[in-house]
């Protein structure tokens, strides 16, 4: 048994990341904002005394409000996981440090490797870059997981909304120009702790899953499965839904190492199914 820390431990993926360890037999802290501000050295070094594992799940995820208050989402992004990776190698533990597609630029054809050089295009994407650097050089044996188009039970979500609205709305209209991976967190969860327990080397991982598609395309795998009619569902550009922030037209992930991923159809059917929401009408 070993010791987990997990900063950013009562969010969306870090409440199944806690729960997936400790159901493996291992012991879990998992630290909010309001319990370990990261952006603290001396509290993320307090955070990490002891752990044998430190997960960073801690990040300033608001997009669109990064583009107007970039040094808010550094001071978190960067400076925070530079905290964080500093504290992880004093305590001697192994650290998981958790990204993100939009360090890419978004407008390759391919899937993104996981050696490809760092082009973002907003500030979210230039602050998480920074923050994968920092990391490196801070503990250069950690684990940074790239992820994307993340949902779970444990939080606000694209298939949470999208049923949602479904409710309210007799068609829907959404983008078909984008592409990428619909990744379940806590199969970004097993992910990690196989990671860990196999002993992989630092280095680069992407967490995602198996497979590509479109919103369009995921909305209307979202209705099929719930019971819905997937024609209510209509595609469209991202020139209709403009943004502050650059949303990358390729968010799609190679993965050239670690363990398995399952397909994200599948694992969609499985997150439905334990929500309760397969067949609901």
């Amino acid at each position: 048994m070993s010791r987990w820390v997990i900063t950013g431990g009562t969010g969306m993926f870090g409440t199944d990341l806690a729960a997936v360890v400790r159901e493996s037999g291992h012991e879990v802290t998992a630290l909010g904002s309001a319990d370990c501000d990261i952006r603290d050295l001396e509290a993320a070094r307090a955070a990490a005394a002891g752990a044998d594992v430190v997960v960073n799940a801690a990040a300033y995820t608001a997009v669109d409000a990064a583009e107007s208050d970039e040094a808010a989402a550094f001071a978190l992004n960067a400076i925070g996981a530079r905290n964080v990776a500093r504290a992880a190698r004093g305590a001697g533990a192994r650290l998981v440090h958790i990204s993100t597609d939009y360090v890419f630029d978004g407008g390759d054809s391919e899937p993104y490797a996981e050696d490809a050089p760092q082009a973002p295009r907003s500030a979210y994407g230039r602050t998480k870059a920074a923050g994968e650097w920092a990391v490196r050089a801070e503990h250069p044996d950690a684990l940074i997981v790239r992820t994307a188009w993340l949902y779970g039970e444990h939080g606000p979500n694209f298939v949470a909304t999208m049923l949602r609205l479904a409710q309210a709305h007799e068609t829907l209209n959404v983008v078909d120009d984008q592409h990428g991976q619909p990744t379940w967190t806590r199969d970004l969860a097993r992910y990690v702790l196989d990671l860990i327990e196999a002993k992989a080397p630092g280095g680069y991982f992407h967490g995602t899953s198996k497979g590509s598609t479109t919103w369009y395309e995921f909305t209307r795998e979202i209705f099929r499965l719930s019971g819905l009619d997937p024609e209510r569902v209509n595609p469209t550009t991202s020139e209709a839904f403009p943004r502050p922030a650059h949303r990358p037209a390729n968010s799609v992930l190679a993965h050239s190492g670690g363990p398995p991923r399952p397909e994200w159809h599948v694992s969609l059917a499985a997150y439905l199914r334990s929500t309760c929401r397969v067949g609901a009408s």
